[in-house]
This record gives C-alpha cells, structure tokens and sequence, in this order.
C-alpha cells in the first residue's frame, strides 16, 4: 500500500487490486442504481478534465452541499486530482453557517444536491464576491447541472488529459485536501485543514480495526459524507473492495439494510438509541408469556460480557435461548448478516453496547476528532480489544498521553494543518512539541482509552466540587422517557437539568394511563407526568456521585434537533443556545431550597 499517498490514489489501487460489478450504489425512484469501479473512473476524471476545461487551479476552493450519493464520490475524487480543495458542507445548517463558510473558504464553485437546496442557496452566488455559480446532482429546472462540467471535458480531450497527468503528478501527500468545518457548540464554526497525509495515513491505520471485513462484502452508507468520519470510513471501504450501498434517508435505514444485507456501517450512538426504543416500544405491546420472554431476554443481554471467560455455562446457555427466541431477530431486522458496526461521534451507553453484543449486533465504539481526521482509537470486533464504555485500542501509528490536567493530547500524521485563516487558534490547540490538545478529558489503562468529559463543558459548583455533564447525561438518557437533558449548575448549590421528552414514548404511556392533554406544553404540567419523571431521575442517581446526581429538573415542551438548533450537526447540545432559550426555566430550577 506503499503507492497509496494522495486519496485518489486509492481509486487506482482499487482498479488493481479488486475491480467491482457495484462499487457504488444508490436507491432512486424505488430502483438500486449501480456503478463499477470502471464507470467511477470514468466519471471522477471525466469531472477531472470538465474543471481543468473551466480553468479551476490548484489550491482552488470548491464546496458541495449534499446528501450521499456516488455523485458525491465523483467530484471528491475529480476535486483532488487536480488540487482543488473540497469544502463539503452539511445540508441542515442555517443561513447563517452557509454565509460564514463560503465567504470565509474562499469556495469559487458550489455544488448542491436537489432543487430545494438550489433555492435556498443560489442567492449567494450574487453575495459572495468569489463565488462563481452553482450546480446541482439532480435535475433542476433552471440550474446548471453537474454533468455538464463532465461535458466540457469531453471536448480538447487529448490537451486536457496531458494536463490531468501532469498535475495529478505534482500533487504531494502534504498538499491541503479538505476543508471541514467544525460543527461546533458555540459561535460560528472553523475550517480544520486536512492534507491527503492526514486521510490517507488514518485510512491505512483504520483498516485494522475492521479485519474481519473483507473485498465483496457491503456496506450501508447514511451518515453524512460531509461528516469526517463516514468520509474516512468511505475510503477503508473503497481500500478493502467493498460495495457502498447509500441509504435513500434515515427514516428507509432498516428497510434498505433488509434488501442489501449489509456486513456494516457507520453511525452515532442516537441511531442506535432510537433503533432500541422502537425495540423496547414493540416490546411492551407484547401480551401474556410473550412479553415475559421478550424482557427476560433483555435481562439476559445487560449481562453480557464480552470476555469468554467471564460467561458461565449458564449463562451462555441461557444466551443461546434469548437469542433463539428474542435477540437474533434484532439482527435478523438489520439484514442479518452485520460483522461489525462502527460508533462516533459521541459517547455510547454502556448498557446498549452490552445488548446488543448479546444480540450478536457488534457495536464498535471509537473515538476521534475533525480535527485527527477522524480515528485516534477504536474497539475491535473481538476480545480483548474490546471494553464496554471504553472508546479503544490505541494504535502504534497513534500517540496519545494524559495531561496533568487530565486532558487528552494526541500526536500523529492523522492531526490536522490547523485551522484555515486562524494561526492563533491553531496555536492554542497544538502546541510546540506538535501534541494536538484533544480539549476531552480521559485516562488510559495500558493502550486502552476511556472519554469522561468534554474539558470546556466541566464545571464547579458554589461549593467548589466539579461536575462532568456528559457523563451524567449519559446516565440519564438510559430512561426511555428521555430524548435529550442537558446537565446545568455552574456556580450553583447543586447540579440541575433541563429534560427534553421523548414524546412518542411518553405519548404511549398517558395513553395506556388515560391521561389527556392539550398539547406537549399542558402535557409536561401534569403532576402524573412530573412524578414519573422524578421517579426515573431518583432510580438514575444512584448511579451517580452526591454531587453529580439531578436534585431538581424542569421538563420543556420541544424536541431538540439541529433544524431548530439545539444539537450540532453531529447531535451534541448546543449548550450556549440551550442556556440562553431556557433561562427563565433554568432561573427557575435555583430558586428551589432544595440541597
């Protein structure tokens, strides 16, 4: 793998090494359209030439905004074979995101996805000064389309090929690939630079992780491709000569995962909160000894270990009936056929990473960052590189060390250039000595790591004791009546929270005990609800220190979601934004005695 150096690279290794009938797939109009490594070629340096024929340089600044689909593919790879930088953007940001990074990337082209996101964004084609125009993937009435730039070169092949080869030639490991910015929690978000070395040397690393996938197998494709670490994930595939199926959106996961029988995929520990929830709701609907078998098997799977050694004869006697009876179905309703499932992003309960092991579904959780392209560590599909709560096995291509302060510092060819147009942020995140600082606070146990907290989201109570809210939050929406709670309390007499419902759930539950209400905000004013809620939280905190443990919570009447901007892009709390749209509530929880 030694010529694999820049990331269009790994398309000619792949023509190599294991040329596919289905190298990409997407499901459109009720129909899987498929193409082969050779029509990927094709189409990347088709795209090539079209942008060399329109006088695109190298270092030139190009943005997609787009959901998954092999056209991305195509113009990512056509992209950074002539040096352009990609600035892929999230489709579910504001307007006033979408300002920031255009203007401040430079971007001269943008291409975007579909006719509703061609509306809402042509207008900046005549606001940003660099900004050239527009095109579109898919068919849209009045806008330029994307296979019009393959089109333009078609024409002066023989000129423009030379060209291509010689600037394909020219471009260096070290050269900016991707501009990624940053979803962020608080204010306007920053362009992490990445170079081919970065993604390359964390491809080649990551593939260890997923050994026991192998050239044929498939993989469903959902999570953003603007995301770094399904962009990441994308290319091991592509290393590996496994087929990319991309799902037509998240509500069709399951569905499409029951055609293609999937080996794996990427996602955040939400999807797999979500998936459980609709398990346990299906559970509770079940009647007589079927019900009792469904949450004996439940019982059952929380005690899952992963070390053999620590599963008795019983037990695993008694895990073969639960799955048997209630956990292979689970598996089954994934495609049965999944080998590993890679989690990121955020941390991963503990309880569901232990049930669904049980369920033979292997959830692998690892941990990174934009900016270390992603991966710095991750569990493997077998014991003993595998620990619940854990995020991994630290590779030897990685160095990760503890700070006094308890915060992670990372060092390797995976960490970032820095931040694009912003040295002294740079600086204040990799110091002299080249050590990235991780901004989480952690702890190794030999070359295993464990996240306990976000360093900045850490704070102090009045009486001087620290609290760490993502570990209680963690906690916390292991009750299935809690979509979302952000832990509150600096500078407070106690640790407080604000509690989003999961509303489909709770909905369910005044049904079955007849109780009525207007609407979610006269719902979350029942005294049967409030006492349901402080029941859960009293159950919860015994599992955590006196100073950690929720003495008062206020309930709101919103889902949280990125559309009305509560969550980033990945599905973290927007703390500052929470804070602000609830101060009256927040205000309201310190005015409580309670201690």
């Amino acid at each position: 793998m030694k010529e694999i150096k820049r990331t269009f690279d790994l398309l000619t290794y792949s023509e190599k090494q294991h040329p596919l009938e289905v190298a990409l797939a997407v499901k459109r109009h009720g129909k899987w359209e498929k193409f082969s490594t050779t029509e990927y070629r094709s189409y990347v340096d088709r795209c090539s030439l079209g942008l060399l024929a329109m006088g695109f340089q190298k270092g030139d600044k190009i943005a997609t905004v787009s959901n998954n689909r092999p056209e991305w593919n195509f113009v990512d790879f056509g992209m950074s074979q002539i040096g352009c930088v990609h600035v892929s953007i999230y489709p579910t940001i504001s307007d006033e995101e979408y300002r920031h990074i255009l203007t401040h990337s430079d971007s001269k082209l943008l291409i975007v996805s579909d006719a509703e996101l061609y509306q809402r964004l042509k207008h900046f084609v005549d606001e940003i000064e660099q900004l050239r125009d527009i095109y579109t993937f898919d068919e849209v009435t009045g806008a330029k389309n994307w296979i019009t730039i393959c089109e333009k070169g078609d024409q002066n092949t023989s000129t423009l090929k030379l060209q291509l080869e010689k600037r394909k030639s020219e471009i260096q490991a070290d050269d900016l690939l991707t501009l990624i910015y940053t979803s962020g929690t608080t204010g306007l978000s920053k362009g992490v630079m990445l170079s081919h070395r970065n993604v390359v040397s964390n491809v080649i690393m990551s593939k260890d992780f997923v050994s026991n996938l192998k050239t044929g197998d498939r993989a469903l494709s959902f999570l953003p491709l603007c995301h770094v670490l399904e962009r990441t994930g994308q290319y091991v595939y592509q290393l590996l000569g496994i087929s990319i199926y991309y799902a037509e959106n998240i509500d069709t996961i399951v569905e499409n995962m029951q055609e293609i029988h999937p080996v794996t995929f990427i996602t955040v520990p939400r999807v797999f909160e979500k998936i459980y929830d609709k398990i346990i709701l299906k559970g509770r609907d079940l009647k007589g000894i079927k019900r009792n078998i469904f949450f004996w098997a439940l019982q059952v799977g929380d005690r899952y270990d992963p070390d053999p050694s620590k599963r008795s004869f019983i037990y695993n006697l008694k895990l073969a009936i639960a799955r048997k009876l209630v956990l292979n179905k689970w598996r089954h309703a994934l495609g049965g056929k999944l080998k590993g499932v890679i989690s990121g992003g955020a941390a991963l309960q503990p309880r569901l990473a232990r049930i669904f092991w049980a369920a033979n579904i292997l959830v692998q959780e690892g941990y990174g960052l934009t900016e270390t392209s992603p991966v710095v560590c991750a569990n493997k599909s077998y014991f003993p590189y595998i620990r619940f709560g854990w995020v991994g096995v630290v590779p030897d291509q990685v160095k990760v060390k503890i700070a006094g302060d308890g915060e992670i510092l990372i060092k390797g060819d995976n960490v970032m250039l820095g931040y694009y147009k912003d040295p002294e942020k740079t600086k204040e995140v990799i110091d002299k000595d080249g050590w990235f600082h991780s901004g989480d606070i952690g702890e190794l146990d030999g070359n295993m790591l464990r996240i306990t907290d976000r360093k900045k989201e850490m704070f102090k109570l009045s009486g001087g004791k620290y609290v760490a809210p993502q570990l209680v939050e963690n906690v916390m929406k292991e009750s299935m009546f809690i979509e979302q709670l952000m832990v509150v309390g600096e500078n407070k007499r106690f640790t407080g929270a604000l509690i989003s419902p999961d509303f489909d759930f709770l909905h369910n539950w005044c049904h079955l005990h007849h109780i009525t209400y207007r609407d979610n905000k006269d719902l979350i004013q029942k005294k049967k609800v409030i006492k349901r809620y402080q029941e859960e939280i009293d159950k919860l905190n015994t599992n955590l220190g006196h100073v950690e443990q929720i003495k008062v919570f206020r309930l709101v009447p919103d889902s949280w979601s990125t559309e009305t901007g509560e969550l980033s892009p990945t599905l973290k709390l927007k703390r500052k934004v929470i804070l602000q749209r609830y101060e009256t509530l927040i205000n309201e929880i310190y005015k409580q005695t309670k201690d």
